[in-house]
């Protein structure tokens, strides 16, 4: 139920967000910088936000009215992208719809931990990773459909992701039944105790430390779609890159999340980083319609390969009564660096042009590649 949760929420907000950056760029000006800074803020304010979302939860002992908040927001920005007729309400419509991640992203993930038996822990980040990418497959695809029969009425298409907002909503009301798993203790103290962090091992620190630098590698996929732009490729059909990258990205995870929980998930996790690399390469190296499409289909094999594998990763190493405040830290640590990486993205578009952008990604990818070779073995590790 949560995988089909995800799924109705990505569904609507790719179908935004693959029309985004064209629609900021192209129809009200945005410079290319300005984009960057507002992708990283975006994709930072859903991170960070987890570092609350996360402990409060644990506090709570409950996770779905967190679901419920988060996913509730996401709903009720939607229909502020079609109202919007200047940058700045995009931008606020934005933030609220990623803070909306941000509260609901860390109690999910802890609920699935609370849930999944360890011996497929896991194969079910996996499952979900790729219902959730299913949604994010579905949802540009039906912009093209969309922009075809709106004759490139951005406006008009960016209204029909409400409904499946709507639905992801009404799944989490209906359908989620939280298991019943023992109450932490709230009396007066703070859900967030910096004191907790001391109760982290250190294979846990050195998982934060790969997931930052291998974030500060990265950058927005909206710069996949500006990437697309450039080949001179009719705007309807644009959306098609990130069904591209969604197709790449769904078929991959849940076979690499099942792999993760029989060989060592260090070997999986760089592989997922040379495929990062291999995808800028590529991205840099020209703009052609095939070039792009080949690196995004990479850029989405990398996302399968190492975002449920990460996942795994921090249940893995956390303590079980801290692992709402477990992805909240990890993903704290992420949004810093993905921030910086989407700044320092769109600064070097403005300046150096698209294929700089890339080839610097790869080069910034090869510091979590070194970082693997020394991560402690967490296979057989018990949660």
């Amino acid at each position: 139920m949560l995988g089909y949760v995800s799924l109705f929420m990505d569904l609507s907000s790719e179908l935004i967000h693959a029309l985004l950056p064209v629609f900021l760029v192209t129809t009200m000006g945005m410079s290319v910088s300005a984009l960057g800074l507002l992708e990283g803020a975006a994709e930072a304010t859903a991170m960070i936000v987890r570092i609350f979302s996360g402990p409060v939860s644990d506090w709570l002992g409950k996770r779905k009215a967190l679901l419920l908040l988060g996913y509730g927001l996401g709903a009720l920005s939607k229909p502020l992208f079609p109202l919007a007729h200047t940058p700045a309400l995009v931008a606020v419509a934005r933030l609220i719809d990623r803070a909306g991640k941000g509260i609901r992203g860390a109690p999910r993930d802890a609920l699935l931990a609370d849930v999944a038996p360890p011996e497929i822990r896991g194969a079910c980040y996996g499952l979900r990773q790729s219902m959730d990418t299913i949604g994010a497959f579905a949802g540009p695809l039906v912009a093209i459909v969309l922009m075809l029969r709106f004759s490139d009425h951005i406006r008009a298409v960016l209204w029909f992701a409400v409904v499946p907002a709507v639905i992801a909503v009404g799944l989490i009301v209906f359908g989620i039944e939280e298991p019943a798993h023992e109450q932490a203790s709230r009396s007066f103290r703070s859900p967030l105790r910096w004191k907790a962090l001391r109760e982290f091992p250190g294979r846990y620190w050195f998982v934060v430390a790969i997931g930052a630098t291998f974030t500060l590698a990265r950058f927005s996929e909206a710069f996949l779609v500006l990437r697309a732009q450039q080949t001179g490729i009719d705007i309807a059909w644009i959306p098609g890159v990130m069904v591209v990258m969604s197709l790449a990205y769904a078929l991959s995870a849940y076979p690499a999340g099942a792999l993760s929980d029989r060989t060592d998930r260090r070997v999986l996790l760089a592989l997922g980083i040379v495929t990062l690399i291999a995808a800028d390469l590529v991205l840099g190296a020209s703009a052609s319609i095939i070039t792009v499409l080949i690196g995004v289909a990479l850029w989405g094999l990398h996302m399968g390969l190492t975002q449920g594998l990460l996942a795994a990763m921090v249940a893995e190493t956390a303590p079980q009564s801290l692992r709402g405040t477990a992805f909240g830290v990890f993903n704290l640590a992420s949004g810093i660096c993905l921030l910086f990486a989407s700044v320092i993205a769109g600064w070097l578009w403005d300046r150096h042009g698209a294929s700089t952008t890339f080839f610097a990604g790869a080069v910034l990818a090869l510091l979590p590649l070194v970082m693997c070779r020394f991560a402690p073995r967490l296979a057989k590790l018990k949660p």
